[in-house]
């Protein structure tokens, strides 16, 4: 086996994020489900986004905000996602690119619009998203590029892949051909609602095909329908090689066979926006993990650059990633 030309590529949602402020009641007036992710068509997705408040665009999407963070601190990513020849598609392609990314799929020509996400932000800096995946729905097993998930350490899926068919079948594929190429395969749970759309399908890619597990505390409870952490842990630790659980203000549980790594949150002086928090958990985690550092470590790095990104405005960082590390970790 060649050595490998990226440490983690991802396969996502390619979606361009709108950000905006909002108090409770604009969730309760329209029927948002606060904290989730829904998924909504156009119509919606122009209605919503006509009730907004002033927003901020930016490239988004959950793998791509992980491998964003992956290349910020230094490693070396790629992603893989589809958007359209818009002008959405092309400031989705061009912020990944400067982030350091490796972004090589063809935008569709003439399907669906660039997919975007209309993200409120409630005061207590809870993120409620309404997401219409536009052109994502076309991403393809045809699109997965076999070179590039063989030549990457690691392979990064998101939960939400599994919504768009044949997205899922892109999904199946790669981490077949990670498997064969004796890469690892990492899963993030995404969100509850995604886990009870899909418990049974999530379960058996845990227990036969997963070897990295990201979750936070309901994703978890949701996957094994249990009402306790505890419980949810305990049946988590024996169906996968590596699991990272996070708490939010409760820090994150790193489990690895008999081996437990119980995890402080960072102090953050003040919380703005939880938008990819878990996106940087992962990213400072696999970070860690493909520069060989050990699993506490790899939980503490998770840590960190979460809560950077708790601490401001949107899923992307604003500060440099490598200095935060370097003084943090002295």
């Amino acid at each position: 086996m060649s050595d490998p030309k990226f440490d983690v590529v991802g396969i996502g949602n390619a979606i361009v994020d709108v950000l905006a402020h909002a108090e409770d009641a604009f969730l309760e007036e329209h029927g948002l489900a606060k904290g989730a992710m829904t998924i909504i068509d156009a119509e919606t997705a122009e209605n919503i986004y006509g009730l907004m408040g002033s927003g901020v665009e930016m490239s988004g999407g959950s793998a791509a905000n992980t491998i964003a963070g992956i290349a910020s601190l230094g490693g070396a990513g790629a992603f893989i996602g589809k958007v359209c020849k818009d002008q959405l598609g092309e400031v989705f392609t061009h912020d990944i690119r400067a982030a350091g990314v490796s972004f090589e799929t063809a935008p569709d020509e003439n399907g669906a619009p660039t997919a975007r996400c209309l993200i409120c932000v409630t005061p207590d800096a809870e993120r409620t998203m309404q997401t219409f995946l536009g052109a994502c729905v076309d991403l393809g097993p045809e699109d997965v590029d076999d070179q590039i998930i063989g030549a990457s350490k690691v392979l990064y899926l998101e939960g939400y892949l599994y919504d768009p068919p044949r997205a899922k079948e892109a999904f199946v594929k790669a981490a077949k051909i990670a498997e064969q190429s004796g890469r690892q395969v990492a899963l993030s749970l995404s969100d509850p609602f995604c886990v009870d759309r899909y418990r049974d399908e999530f379960c058996d890619l845990v227990e036969n095909h997963v070897n990295i597990l990201f979750a936070n505390e309901d994703e978890i409870k949701s996957l094994y329908q249990v009402d306790g952490f505890d419980e949810a842990l305990q049946q988590v630790r024996g169906n996968c090689e590596i699991v990272a659980l996070t708490r939010s203000s409760q820090g994150s549980v790193v489990v690895a066979g008999d081996e437990v790594h119980v995890l402080d949150a960072e102090k953050v002086e003040h919380v703005v926006d939880t938008t990819g928090a878990g996106d940087s958990y992962a990213a400072g985690f696999l970070y860690g993990l493909t520069q060989g550092r050990d699993l506490a470590t790899c939980g503490r790095i998770g840590g960190i650059l979460a809560a950077e990104i708790i601490s401001h405005y949107g899923a992307r960082a604003e500060s440099d990633l490598k200095a935060v590390l370097a003084e943090k970790l002295k």
